[in-house]
C-alpha cells in the first residue's frame, strides 16, 4: 500500500490549507527549528531544547493546530484525545470519508508511537511540552505529503535529513512512517484474508479435506494457503482490471488530444511522435487445455464434469439445514417424546417447517437414537414413508437389524412385512440380518428360509452367518444338521470357533449321542483346541445319558489324567452315570477316592444322591442329605423336590408329597415338559389321578404336549376309575 494510495489529492489540500494557516500563525516554531545547529545529548534536536530546559517556550507556539488535534492519543493509547474541536469545513471537504479515514488512522497511529519516542527522550518534560513536539513533527509530515515527497522517501533506509530537524529526527520520522503503512498495510490484508477463508471456494476445499481424513494443525494450514492463493489470484485480476482502466483512459485522453491536434499543421503531427499504449494483448480463439496429453478443452469433459458432480452428491456428505426459532422448539418436543406418546402429529408439523431433506432427517434420527431410544423406533418406522426422505432398502435393513439386536422379533417382521409390500425384495444384507435375527430367536424353519435366500443369490456364507445357522440347528436340538454345515466349512478352510464347537458336543451330550460327542471331540483336537474340563465333563454326561457308565470312568479318568481336576458338576455328571445301572458300591467308592483328595461334594453331587436314594426310597437318608444344602447355603432345587415328591408317593406319605408338590407348583415357570411328565407319572402311581389332571393342565397352559405314554396312563386311569380324593 502506497502513501499515494493513502492519501487523496483532496485529503492532503484540506490538510494544507488548515497546516498553510497555521504555519503563518507560528512562524516562531518552523524560524526557529531553522537555526538548531548546536549539537545537544538528545538524538532528538528540536528548536532551543535540551534535556534541562523546556522547548518552545514562545507561548504562542503552545497553542494547539486544530486540524490535527483529533490525531493525537492520549497516554493510554486506547483513545485520541481532542486538544481542542475541530475547526467548521465546508461540506464539499468531505465528500470522501473513507480516504479521510484512511488519513486520520495514519497519523492517528504515528502520533502515538511518537509520543513514545518523544516521551523517552524527554522525560522531564510536561505534557503540555511533548504536545507541542508532536504539533511540530505533524505539521512537517503533512507538509511533506503535499509535495508529495513523503511517499518516495517512505521506503528509504536511511532518508535524508530536512532543513528543519536534526537528522535523528528525521529518520525516526520516516522510520515510524514506514512502520505505521506496514502495520496498517497488514491489517488491511489480515481483514480480506478473513474474507477469503469464508469463501465457498475454500470451505468446499476444507470440507473435502475432512472427509480424506485431514485433521487439526494440517487443515488449519491448508486453508489459510487456499484463502492466501484465493486472494492472490483475485488481486491479480483486480490489478489487470485496473491495467485496462488505465490504458481506456490513456487511449480516450489520446483521442482528445488527437482531435486538438487535427487543427495544427499537418509538418507538426507528422514530427510528433506519439506515446505506445501498453496493453495486453487481446486473445483470439479458444482457450486449449492440455494435461498429459489429454484435450481437456473438448466439450466431453464438461459432460463428465456433470457426471461427477451428480455423483458427487450421493457420494460426499451435505450439510443439514440450521434448525432455529419454531422449528428448533417443534425438534426439542420430538426428542422429549415418550414411549407411549404418538410422535405423527409433530412430525408432520416440523415437515411443514423445515422442509428437510434425507440428511435432515438422518440427523434427526442420530440424536433421537441417542437421547430416546424407546421414541427411535416408533419415528423411524414413521420416516420410512416419507418422500422427503428416500427411502432405500439399506433403511429397512438397519432397522430390521436394530430391532434385532433388541430382541423385538414382532416388530422386525412387520418392517420386513412393510418392505415386502412396497415391493421391495431382500437382498443380501437384509438376508443377513434375518439369519443371524431367527438364529438367535430359535426360529429354525424362518432361518433357514433365509439362509437359503442367501445361496440363491449366489451369496457364500461367512463365518458369522455359518455360526448363526449352526446355533439355530442346536436350539432347533439338530445338532446333526449344524455338524454338516460345520464340515462345509472346513471344506471352505474356514476354522470354526471353539464357541461352536462347545455348542455342537452340548447338544450330542444333552441326547446322549455318544458318537456325534465323539466326533466333534475328535476334531476339536485336530483343530488344535485342547481338552478342557468343559469337553471332558460333556463326554462324560454323553456316555451317562446313553447308559454306559464305563466309558464315562474312562473319560472321567482322563480328564483325571491330563490334569483337571474334577469338580462338583463333573462329580455329578459322573454319580448320574452310576446311578442308570444302580452301581451304588461304585459311587460310594468314587466318592470316597476324591474326598481323599480334598474333593467336597457341592449342589449337583448331592441333588444326584438325593434323586437316587429317593427312587431306592431310602427315605431317612435322603432326608439327611437335605440338611447338606443348609450347611451349603444352598436352597433345594427344583429337581429335588421332584424326587421328594415321588419318593413320598411311592412310601405313602401323601402329606409330604402334597407339600413337595405345592413347593413345584409354586415354581411351574421353571418347569420343563420332561419334569411335568414325571411329576404326573409319580401321582399316578400313587393313585392321586385328580392331582395327575390338574398337573397336566398346567403343563399344556405351558404349551406343553403330553407323551403317548403319559396319554395313555391318564386314560387307563380314568378307564379303570381310580380316583382317589385329595389331601388339599
Amino acid at each position: 500500500m502506497s502513501l499515494r494510495h493513502l492519501v487523496s489529492r483532496k485529503t492532503i489540500n484540506n490538510l494544507s490549507r488548515t497546516n498553510g494557516k497555521s504555519s503563518s500563525m507560528y512562524p516562531y516554531i518552523y524560524r526557529n527549528a531553522t537555526t538548531i545547529t548546536a549539537p545537544i545529548s538528545s538524538p532528538f534536536h528540536f528548536p532551543n531544547s535540551d534535556r534541562s530546559s523546556k522547548p518552545l517556550q514562545n507561548p504562542n507556539c503552545l497553542k494547539p493546530i486544530s486540524c490535527f488535534s483529533t490525531f493525537i492519543h492520549s497516554a493510554d493509547g486506547s483513545k485520541t484525545s481532542s486538544l481542542v474541536q475541530y475547526p467548521k469545513l465546508d461540506s464539499k471537504d468531505f465528500e470522501d470519508e473513507e480516504e479521510d479515514e484512511t488519513m486520520n488512522e495514519f497519523l492517528s497511529r504515528f502520533v502515538w508511537i511518537m509520543r513514545g519516542k518523544l516521551s523517552e527522550v524527554y522525560p522531564n518534560c510536561d505534557k503540555e511540552t511533548i504536545e507541542a513536539m508532536l504539533l511540530v513533527v505533524v505539521g512537517k509530515v503533512v507538509s511533506e505529503m503535499e509535495k508529495g515527497a513523503l511517499e518516495h522517501m517512505l521506503g528509504a533506509v536511511v532518508a535524508t535529513p530536512s532543513q528543519d530537524f536534526s537528522e535523528d529526527l528525521w529518520k525516526t520520522v520516516w522510520d515510524v512512517s514506514n512502520m505505521v503503512l506496514d502495520d496498517m498495510r497488514k491489517e488491511k490484508k489480515k481483514e480480506k484474508m478473513k474474507g477469503f477463508l469464508q469463501s465457498e471456494e475454500v470451505k468446499e476445499m476444507c470440507r473435502f479435506a475432512g472427509e480424506v481424513g485431514i485433521r487439526g494443525d494440517m487443515l488449519r494450514e491448508f486453508r489459510f494457503k487456499w484463502a492466501s492463493e484465493k486472494m492472490e489470484e483475485t488481486e491479480f485480476y483486480e490489478s489487470l482490471e485496473r491495467m485496462r482502466e488505465e490504458a481506456r483512459a490513456q487511449e480516450e485522453e489520446e483521442k482528445s488530444e488527437g482531435k486538438q491536434a487535427e487543427t495544427m499543421s499537418d509538418e507538426a503531427v507528422m514530427g510528433e511522435e506519439k506515446p505506445k499504449v501498453v496493453t495486453l494483448p487481446k486473445r483470439r480463439g479458444k482457450i486449449r487445455y492440455k494435461i498429459y496429453g489429454l484435450d481437456l478443452s473438448d466439450p466431453k469433459w464438461a459432460e463428465v464434469a456433470d457426471k461427477v458432480h451428480e455423483r458427487g452428491e450421493f457420494l460426499w456428505p451435505q450439510e443439514p439445514k440450521p434448525i432455529s426459532g419454531k422449528c428448533k422448539l417443534v425438534t426439542e418436543r420430538i426428542l422429549s417424546l415418550n414411549e407411549e406418546d404418538d410422535p405423527s402429529p409433530i412430525l408432520a408439523e416440523w415437515v411443514e417447517l423445515l422442509q428437510p431433506s434425507r440428511i435432515d432427517w438422518i440427523t434427526l434420527l442420530d440424536r433421537l437414537k441417542e437421547k430416546n431410544s424407546s421414541v427411535y423406533f416408533k419415528v423411524a418406522e414413521l420416516v420410512l414413508g416419507e418422500e422427503s426422505f428416500q427411502t432405500n432398502i439399506r433403511d429397512y435393513s438397519k432397522l430390521i437389524d436394530a430391532h434385532a439386536k433388541e430382541n423385538r422379533l414382532d416388530d422386525a417382521e412387520r418392517i420386513l412385512k412393510k418392505m415386502n409390500e412396497n415391493g421391495i425384495v431382500p437382498d443380501i444384507l437384509t438376508a443377513t440380518v434375518l439369519v443371524h435375527m431367527y438364529g438367535k430367536a430359535g426360529n429354525l424353519e424362518r432361518a433357514k428360509e433365509a439362509f437359503e435366500s442367501l445361496r440363491s443369490q449366489g451369496f457364500k456364507p461367512d463365518m458369522k452367518v455359518y455360526n448363526s445357522m449352526i446355533v439355530a440347528y442346536v436350539n432347533a436340538g439338530q445338532p446333526k444338521l449344524g455338524e454338516s454345515l460345520m464340515r462345509e466349512m472346513e471344506a471352505r478352510d474356514m476354522k470354526p470357533t471353539q464357541e461352536i464347537y462347545m455348542a455342537l458336543l452340548r447338544s450330542f451330550a444333552q441326547r446322549g449321542d455318544v458318537g456325534g460327542a465323539g466326533r466333534i471331540a475328535n476334531t476339536m483336537q485336530f483343530a488344535g483346541f485342547q481338552p478342557s474340563l468343559e469337553s471332558c465333563t460333556l463326554l462324560v454326561e454323553a456316555y451317562g445319558q446313553a447308559n454306559d457308565p464305563d466309558q464315562a470312568r474312562s473319560n472321567f479318568d482322563y480328564m483325571i489324567k491330563v490334569g483337571h481336576k474334577p469338580d462338583d458338576r463333573c462329580t455329578a455328571s459322573m454319580i448320574a452315570a452310576y446311578e442308570k445301572k444302580n452301581l451304588l458300591d461304585k459311587a460310594l467308592n468314587l466318592l470316597l477316592q476324591l474326598e481323599k483328595d480334598g474333593f467336597e461334594p457341592g449342589v449337583a453331587t448331592y441333588t444326584v444322591l438325593v434323586d437316587w436314594l429317593g427312587k431306592l426310597q431310602l427315605v431317612d437318608e435322603a432326608e439327611q442329605l437335605l440338611g447338606k444344602f443348609a450347611e451349603l447355603g444352598e436352597a433345594p432345587s427344583l429337581k429335588v423336590h421332584i424326587s421328594l415328591c415321588n419318593m413320598y408317593l411311592k412310601a405313602g406319605l401323601e402329606k409330604k408329597a402334597l407339600q413337595a408338590l405345592g413347593a413345584l407348583e409354586a415354581k411351574k415357570e421353571q418347569l420343563g415338559p420332561d419334569d411335568f411328565e414325571r411329576i404326573i407319572n409319580g401321582l399316578l402311581a400313587g393313585g392321586l389321578v385328580q392331582d395327575a389332571r390338574r398337573v397336566n393342565g398346567l403343563m399344556e397352559a405351558r404349551g406343553f404336549t403330553a407323551s403317548e405314554p403319559l396319554k395313555m396312563a391318564l386314560m387307563t386311569s380314568l378307564a379303570v376309575g381310580l380316583r382317589r380324593p385329595t389331601m388339599r
